[in-house]
């Protein structure tokens, strides 16, 4: 049968979430998260529709990419479709022909799992490694300690309190209300929260969201930061412990979350709160093309 790529619309998205579900364990490689569409949610259903892409073969999803930009797409494989020869080839012919509607013409890039065969048939088509990221994981079979500050589940009431803290955090004023409300509306949130952490005055000093793909699977941190003018206090550390421990109330397994290997600060934070430093990984990339 042949593999053909779609968008999925609308009402697709919820299997294309479930599918990510599914293909979620742990030990697996850092890879698309359910929670990855959720937080895209932000920007309403039609939106990640339209940045959502599905390969099939004989009805099934073998895999799923969101273009988290026209210049990045975030793929993942089945897990018994990763050595598939035939659909690495044409995931290959789909992201670089533009009229296959992935990728235009120019310079792009490529995050698929790092033991899948489309990694070494991107670096045969002359993609190169990109940037460094790192992976970390925390194992949550036993329990998680307080995090040693006052923390509350974000509801509608409060979404206001969660986008501050994001935009001061990251310094863009992307993440509004009305964004969050989306967000929470998109069926991945079901299995999310986000949190707050306070000081002991009252002031919000730093927030995560958490998407768990169900019990007993890895759950995802994204995205995570901490208001700028409450940083060097162990608050980083602090909302790092309690995303783990609501991951664990949540039913998941581990906590993952990945961020650039040069942001050595937030690689140490993640450390200190008992994330176990996976190796680096690197997207491919490619050179504008004429």
């Amino acid at each position: 049968m042949a593999i053909v790529l779609r968008k999925p619309g609308v009402e697709g998205l919820g299997e294309a979430v479930g599918v990510l579900r599914q293909w979620q364990y742990d030990g697996a490689p850092m890879q698309l998260h359910p929670g990855d569409l959720g937080w895209f949610w932000r920007f309403g259903a039609e939106a990640t529709a339209v940045a959502v892409r599905t390969w099939r073969r004989d009805g099934r999803i073998l895999a799923v990419g969101l273009l988290d930009g026209p210049e990045l797409l975030r793929l993942t494989i089945a897990p018994d479709a990763q050595q598939d020869e035939e659909l690495a080839q044409q995931l290959v012919e789909d992201v670089t022909e533009p009229e296959c509607g992935v990728f235009t013409k120019g310079t792009a890039s490529i995050e698929a799992p790092v033991s899948a065969l489309i990694q070494d048939l991107l670096f045969e088509h002359g993609w190169k490694s990109a940037e460094p990221w790192t992976p970390l994981r925390r194992d949550l079979t036993q329990r998680v300690a307080d995090a040693g500050v006052r923390i509350d589940v974000v509801g509608p009431e409060q979404a206001h309190v969660r986008t501050a803290v994001q935009r001061a955090a990251f310094g863009k004023p992307t993440f509004t209300d009305e964004r969050w409300h989306a967000m929470a509306a998109g069926p991945a949130y079901a299995d999310a929260r986000c949190l707050v952490a306070y000081d002991d005055l009252g002031n919000a000093v730093a927030a995560v969201t958490v998407w768990s793909a169900g019990a007993g699977k890895p759950g995802l941190l994204e995205p995570l930061g901490v208001h700028p003018d409450h940083r060097g206090h162990g608050y980083g550390k602090a909302i790092t412990v309690a995303a783990a421990a609501a991951l664990q109330e949540l039913g998941s397994s581990s906590a993952i979350v990945c961020t650039p290997s040069l942001n050595v600060a937030a690689v140490a934070t993640y450390a200190s709160a008992g994330f176990q430093q996976l190796p680096e990984i690197r997207d491919r990339s490619r050179d504008v093309q004429a």
